[in-house]
C-alpha cells in the first residue's frame, strides 16, 4: 500500500531526528516538505522555469560570478535555483528547513559535479558566518508564519547577511491575480497516486488542502497556507529593514509589474549602505 508504507516510513524518519518531539506540533511547512510524497505532487515545477528565473534575476542585479560573489538561496527547497546559479560558476550557499529536500538538492548537485554549501534551518534563524552579494527566495516560499514578527524576523536576517549594495530578490503571489484566477478545487492523476487539492483565499492568506491516495483507497492529508501581500505591504516591509526596492517584475521573464494581471510579485531590492551614528 504506497502511501501507508510511505507515511510508515516518513514517521520513523522524524522520530529517529526529532525523539522527543511529538509531530503533532510540528508546524504544516516542517510535515509537509519533510514528506516524499512532496515532489511528486509538485513534480511540474521544472528546470526551464529556474534557468529563466535565474537568467532574469543575473540581468536585472548584474550579478556576475567572476566576482566570485557568495549567493544564498533561502528555502530552497529541492535546489533547481541553487543549481542553475551554481551551474553559472556562483559560490552557493543553498538553505531549507527540509533535511529530506536538502538531500535531493545535494544529490542533484553532486551528479552534476556542482559544489554547493548546504544548511538545514529555520529560515527565521539563519546565521552564516559571510555576507552576501545576493540573496533569493523564490517561489512562495515567504510568508508561512502565523505573526508578521516572525515574516519580519526573516526579512531582518536577510538584512543582516547581505553586503551594503546586495541584492534581494523576493518572489510571491500577486493577491489579486490570484482572487480573480483562484481556482477552488483540482484533481490530477500521477502515476497510481490521486491528488486532489482544494483552496480557500481570505484577506489575509491563501490555504491548500491536499489530500493524496492510492489505488487501493489509502489516504493522507496536509495542508499549506501562504501570507498574501499587497505591494506596498511587502515594499514597506522591506524598506524598513533597510531594503530599498528598486524594481518589481510581474513574471519570470522580467515583465513589467501589472496589479492586475501579473502572477507574480518579484521585488529586487538593495541593501542600503550603512549610515553613521550622528555624534
Amino acid at each position: 500500500m504506497y502511501v501507508t508504507q510511505l507515511i510508515a516510513h516518513h514517521s520513523r524518519m522524524i522520530d529517529h531526528r526529532s525523539p522527543s518531539r511529538d509531530n503533532s506540533s510540528r508546524e504544516w511547512f516542517e510535515e509537509w516538505f519533510s514528506h516524499p510524497l512532496y515532489l511528486k505532487v509538485y513534480h511540474h515545477r521544472d528546470n526551464a522555469e529556474a534557468e529563466l528565473c535565474i537568467e532574469t534575476i543575473l540581468a536585472v542585479t548584474g550579478s556576475d560570478p567572476g566576482n566570485q560573489s557568495p549567493v544564498l538561496d533561502i528555502a530552497c527547497g529541492a535546489g533547481r535555483h541553487a543549481i542553475a546559479l551554481a551551474r553559472r560558476g556562483f559560490h552557493v550557499t543553498a538553505n531549507d528547513l527540509s533535511a529530506f529536500l536538502l538531500g535531493e538538492a545535494e544529490k542533484e548537485a553532486r551528479d552534476e559535479g556542482l559544489e554547493i554549501e548546504f544548511s538545514c534551518c529555520d529560515m527565521r534563524n539563519i546565521k552564516l558566518d559571510r555576507n552576501f552579494e545576493l540573496i533569493v527566495q523564490l517561489f512562495s516560499s515567504f510568508g508561512y508564519f502565523d505573526t508578521d514578527e516572525d515574516d519580519r524576523a526573516v526579512i531582518r536576517n536577510v538584512s543582516s547577511m547581505l553586503r551594503p549594495g546586495g541584492w534581494y530578490v523576493l518572489d510571491i503571489i500577486n493577491p489579486e491575480h490570484l482572487r480573480k484566477h483562484l481556482v477552488p478545487r483540482t484533481e490530477k492523476q500521477i502515476e497510481t497516486l490521486t491528488i486532489t487539492e482544494e483552496r480557500v483565499l481570505t484577506e489575509r492568506n491563501v490555504s491548500k488542502t491536499i489530500t493524496i491516495k492510492d489505488a487501493n483507497g489509502d489516504r493522507c492529508t496536509f495542508s499549506e497556507s501562504v501570507r498574501l501581500f499587497a505591494p506596498e505591504e511587502i515594499s514597506g516591509l522591506l524598506e524598513s529593514e533597510n531594503l530599498e526596492v528598486m524594481l518589481m517584475a510581474g513574471d519570470y521573464s522580467g515583465s513589467e509589474f501589472q496589479a492586475g494581471s501579473s502572477p507574480r510579485m518579484i521585488l529586487f531590492a538593495r541593501k542600503k549602505a550603512e549610515t553613521p551614528n550622528s555624534l
